[in-house]
């Protein structure tokens, strides 16, 4: 499960600590902002803290703000429309409710690019090859964030996590970015068809049969 560390991660884990400083910083009236909106509006707490696996599997505290009624983001997904809160809906649709993660870049609990950490309990379910999108930081965003975010089906997520893992780069970083700023400001793929956020994933046993994947062209290397 583990790689061989290159110059790469060296210049990227730099890259990563510069970025996240600066963005907390110039950031800091919106985060202010948000965080008196969502006590206004939601109360305490202001921060939603979850444990996510990260590199190699190891847990850490993903901290976002919180968009659901209290105790909601910690139950199963399938209920998550009726836990979502107007404002906190409204923040996932902008995304800012994942500026908070920066802070989790800066601990070298996360990356700026990565795949999305997902909850400790998929760990047991993923197969040896989905397994390598632990080989790596976790990210804020991801070849599968850039690419169709939760309105791909779960073969396809991991798929291209894989992806990165295999491929990854300074270029390919920048290019995810580049194309997360337009998927951000278009709103795409924020919700899975026919549910608020994101269907649980159940295993292997649900994917679709080989070969009826999807994969945006775009991503593929």
């Amino acid at each position: 499960m583990t790689s061989r560390p290159r110059p790469y991660d060296a210049v990227k884990r730099a890259l990563d600590v510069v970025l996240a400083a600066t963005g907390l910083l110039l950031a800091a009236p919106v985060l202010t902002a948000v965080a008196l909106a969502v006590l206004v509006t939601m109360g305490r707490p202001v921060l939603f803290r979850q444990a996510r696996p990260g590199r190699h599997g190891r847990l850490f505290h993903l901290v976002k703000f919180r968009s659901m009624t209290v105790g909601g983001e910690d139950s199963a997904p399938a209920n998550d429309g009726a836990r979502l809160t107007p404002f906190g809906r409204w923040l996932r649709t902008t995304s800012l409710d994942e500026l908070p993660q920066l802070w989790n870049v800066l601990r070298g609990e996360m990356s700026l690019v990565g795949p999305r950490p997902l909850l400790p309990a998929y760990l047991a379910r993923y197969t040896p090859e989905q397994l390598r999108r632990h080989d790596v930081r976790p990210g804020i965003t991801g070849l599968q964030q850039a690419y169709g975010r939760n309105a791909l089906s779960w073969e396809d997520r991991f798929a291209l996590d894989v992806r990165y893992v295999r491929h990854r780069s300074l270029a390919l970083d920048l290019r995810i970015l580049l194309r997360t700023v337009r998927i951000v400001l278009r709103r795409e793929g924020i919700t899975a068809p026919g549910v608020a956020t994101a269907r649980e994933y159940l295993g292997p046993s649900e994917l679709a049969p080989a070969g009826t994947g999807h994969l945006p062209a775009a991503g593929r290397r």
